[in-house]
């Protein structure tokens, strides 16, 4: 067996260990010597061709979910090991799914071709194009005139306008979300908890749902939505009021208030349709109602996700979430938990009472640590949640199986346009095609059609199926799990699918020092927020 072993802080090294002549397969195993390290996994081991496990650290409920989830998608072993040491790999994704890449051409689509080997059933149609606007209007007007089948977001005031046409069908999006004004504590003024507090109190985020999105969305009491088991537990957001706010920011020595900037991107989202009305309202009442100068400042779409994620904006920002899994574990963990950058230094009020949930299976027991987080969430206020919102997209009549699954990104190969050529048009250009170390809807819209991962989410419930494996198995308190995987299944390179695949995807995000630990911006946030990234530094 070749084992990956965490040795020193400045290397990892492979050395080779005989399981003996009968055994014809090398499995791979990524080792930590300890949990020490703070994470989720503690191995993950090929122990056969078509067997892998998993040896947790303690146990995690939401284990099933989360490697259903686009960016634990499997890649070929000898590609990542290559390919994985360079930024090729974000543009040369190779894949078991339904589709392959054939063509990025930059700033105007990517061109997708049947994979006519996939294991699975294959897609109707042979080609699928994605093509993006910024614009809801723009995306709508081509879906009118014909010249893209299906778009992935719709402005609210086109809900009922498409729902009256009988040339489109409306496509109701039912994940939950969250838009927050997010803010980050190492910059001053964000650094005064009373600063954070006067905003949490001197938004009117019923204003912004009254006025800017379509019926049936709500006001975010919680930063996770309340149909997620615990979303809401504890004690609900502040009420609007500015009077308590303006005393608060006095208090915190900004009686006048003080000047600052709110940074976007122009990235049209189901809980943020109009990035640029959105950021001149918060702009209009933090001056009316703090006396707080805020400038717009828009940036391209990878700058703002890379800049956020590290913790590098110095002003407020907005920012969503849409549920990749149905565990609250995917809201506040990914958010909030030790490792997160995105709002400054990291609150142990926040994360302690997180790791904790995050092994406790029971809703009812876990229930206690939840309102804790929450509480704390309140009371520290590491961002504003402003909105939990309704959403809906369109497409052509003709295309069956438009529908969107609650949670995953949307699986093109089950829809069927009745001709040879499907055409897409999302909300931006993906910022690459490896979802590993991407966290953008745009970019793991495209990969889910690409490449595929162990579980998968079921098309009408949302619960979780087999994928590349048939099952992953517990064993008695869930701290370790065997994956059954799937046989016959190849790549679209021609190698065949084996347990060595899966550690090698798993070790790129997992591991540090990993040489094919590269990426785009190297934070891998969705490995380290849900498992923990392994570094042997910290043992």
């Amino acid at each position: 067996m070749r084992r990956i072993v965490f040795m020193s802080a400045t290397a990892l090294t492979m050395t080779a260990m005989s399981m003996g002549s009968a055994m014809s397969f090398e499995g791979d195993s990524l080792v930590a010597p300890n949990c020490d390290y703070g994470g989720k996994i503690s191995a993950i081991r090929a122990i056969d061709e078509h067997t892998v496990s998993f040896e947790m650290c303690s146990a995690d409920p939401a284990f099933e979910p989360k490697v259903a989830f686009v960016s634990f998608g499997i890649q070929p072993s000898e590609h990542i090991k290559t390919v994985g040491t360079t930024k090729d790999i974000l543009t040369n994704p190779i894949g078991t799914g339904p589709f392959k890449l054939e063509s990025w051409n930059r700033g105007d689509s990517i061109i997708l071709k049947r994979n006519d080997d996939y294991w699975g059933d294959k897609p109707a149609y042979e080609t699928l194009v994605f093509r993006w606007s910024t614009s809801g209007a723009n995306q709508l007007n081509e879906l009118r005139s014909g010249t893209v089948d299906q778009i992935s977001t719709l402005s609210p005031d086109d809900f009922s306008a498409v729902q009256n046409d009988a040339d489109l069908q409306f496509l109701p999006q039912s994940g939950p979300n969250v838009l927050y004004l997010g803010m980050t504590n190492t910059f001053p003024p964000f650094d005064n908890v009373k600063v954070r507090q006067a905003i949490a109190m001197g938004i009117d985020r019923q204003r912004i749902v009254n006025n800017y999105l379509p019926e049936g969305s709500e006001v975010a009491d919680y930063f996770t939505p309340c149909t997620i088991p615990n979303g809401c537990a504890g004690e609900s957001w502040y009420d609007f009021d500015p009077a308590a706010a303006k005393q608060l920011l006095a208090e915190a020595g900004y009686p006048d208030g003080f000047k600052t900037k709110i940074y976007l991107r122009d990235v049209f989202r189901v809980y943020l349709p109009e990035p640029t009305t959105f950021a001149v309202e918060f702009q209009a009442q933090l001056k009316a109602n703090l006396g707080i100068d805020a400038e717009v400042v828009p940036l391209e779409s990878g700058d703002f996700i890379g800049q956020a994620s590290a913790g590098n904006l110095d002003g407020l920002y907005m920012l969503g979430w849409g549920a990749d899994y149905p565990h609250i574990t995917n809201f506040l963990d990914y958010h909030f938990g030790k490792d997160v950058k995105q709002f400054g230094e990291s609150l142990p009020a926040i994360y302690e009472p997180l790791i904790k949930g995050s092994q406790i299976a029971d809703v009812e027991l876990a229930k206690p640590v939840y309102e804790q987080v929450n509480n704390a969430i309140r009371e520290l206020v590491p961002m504003v949640p402003i909105s939990h919102a309704a959403a809906g997209s369109a497409a052509r009549d003709y295309v069956k199986n438009a529908g969107y699954r609650p949670f995953g990104a949307k699986q093109f190969g089950l829809a069927d346009p009745g001709k040879d050529t499907m055409v897409v048009m999302q909300n931006a250009e993906p910022i690459s095609l490896y979802c590993g170390d991407e966290s953008d809807g745009e970019s793991t819209l495209v990969c889910t059609q690409i490449t595929e991962t162990l579980l998968d989410y079921a098309q009408d419930s949302g619960s979780v199926v087999g994928g590349l494996a048939t099952s992953c198995d517990p064993n008695d308190d869930a701290t370790a799990w065997t994956c059954h995987l799937r046989q016959g299944v190849k790549f679209t390179d021609g190698s065949d699918f084996d347990a060595n695949d899966v550690v090698a995807s798993y070790a790129a995000g997992l591991d540090v020092t990993n040489p094919s630990h590269l990426g785009n911006t190297g934070a891998f946030d969705y490995f380290s927020s849900l498992w923990g990234l392994m570094n042997a530094a910290t043992n």
